[in-house]
């Protein structure tokens, strides 16, 4: 089945003209109708895949830019690139294997940072040489055309805070405002955080964490995002849960990024985007798990339209997902497309 995407005018700074306010800031109802399974694990390479996920995506002069989580069945975790112009030809894109480092490292971000005029890349990475074990790193381009071009990992954070032995952190998520940078992150335990810096000290100066959010392991899991509301002036975070029908997407909202967060669809009865609000042909998922909003820009200010969410995430059937231990669960990555909801 094919699926059109509609391409949006992307900019690269953010837009101050308001917009109307969608039905959903009011009502925390969301509907979505999902695309097929459009990129999958490549089974046939010489050493086969067992897993795509945690997509990252960037859409610059017609070409699509993705960056992802791949597992192969060796046990190795790094990141790929792939770049399409068309979604109904992603899975056949070619995919090149960033190989950044020899240990453990996913679960991307990308944008490009105006101030430095380059692409950045954060992710998460296992360095059993510094006491910032999955911490967060970043690696730097100014060619996002060509894969081979990122830059080796550097540690964001360089040094833990005072008297902080150890964290316990994953998937993080940095975004801008006019002022500072935001780091974001999720704890697998119930927790959501948020460091600072300045910008003009970005990628270093942070300090922090500040505990965001609270609440129990399966209700705030991991996979965070934050997004600025184009024309609205103001801020929506995503962050994945846990439930009986598989993993889900819950949604908060703030007039800042320092918060406070005021639940918006933050429930299993009332998601942002979960099996039930989620309409398939043909079925192939029960998880709405680890994604990242389509944006407006590709700018640190990470805008989104409000009028046009779209949501690229990694599905699994109920079989796979439980069937399975989390590292030979085969994730694919798909669409949600925002649709209307019937009065």
């Amino acid at each position: 089945m094919k699926y059109t995407i509609p391409i949006l005018v992307f900019a690269s700074c953010p837009s101050w003209v308001e917009a109307v306010e969608p039905g959903w800031l009011k009502t925390g109802e969301f509907q979505w109708k999902a695309s097929s399974a459009l990129i999958a694990p490549d089974n046939s390479a010489a050493v086969p895949e067992v897993s795509l996920k945690d997509p990252t995506v960037v859409h610059v002069k017609g070409v699509w830019h993705m960056i992802a989580t791949h597992r192969m069945a060796s046990g190795k975790v790094d990141m790929q690139q792939l770049s399409f112009s068309d979604w109904n030809e992603a899975g056949q894109a070619k995919r090149y294997s960033l190989g950044l480092h020899d240990q453990y490292h996913c679960a991307p971000q990308v944008f490009y940072f105006t101030p430095h005029r380059r692409w950045y890349l954060i992710y998460q990475l296992a360095d059993k040489k510094r006491k910032l074990d999955f911490g967060p790193y970043y690696s730097t381009t100014t060619t996002i055309t060509d894969p081979s071009s990122w830059s080796k990992p550097e540690p964001l954070i360089a040094e833990l805070p005072p008297g902080v032995e150890r964290l316990k952190w994953l998937d993080f998520w940095v975004i801008c405002d006019a002022k500072k940078a935001h780091l974001f992150h999720t704890c697998d335990d119930g927790t959501f955080w948020r460091w600072e810096t300045n910008r003009d000290a970005f990628p270093g100066g942070w300090k922090g964490p500040e505990l965001v959010l609270k609440d129990t392991k399966p209700e705030l899991f991991e996979a965070s995002a934050t997004y600025r509301l184009k024309g609205l002036r103001r801020y929506l975070t995503i962050i994945e849960a846990i439930g009986d029908r598989g993993r889900y997407y819950k949604a908060w909202l703030a007039d800042r990024l320092e918060g406070p967060w005021e639940p918006l669809a933050a429930s299993r009865n009332k998601a942002f985007a979960n099996i039930e609000n989620v309409t398939q042909s043909p079925e192939w998922t029960t998880n709405i798990s680890h994604g990242e909003l389509i944006r407006s820009g590709f700018d640190e200010m990470l805008e989104v339209d409000p009028a046009n969410l779209r949501l690229v995430f990694q599905g699994a059937n109920d079989e796979e997902y439980r069937g399975n231990r989390y590292g030979s669960i085969p994730w694919r990555i798909g669409i949600l497309e925002q649709v209307a909801a019937e009065k």
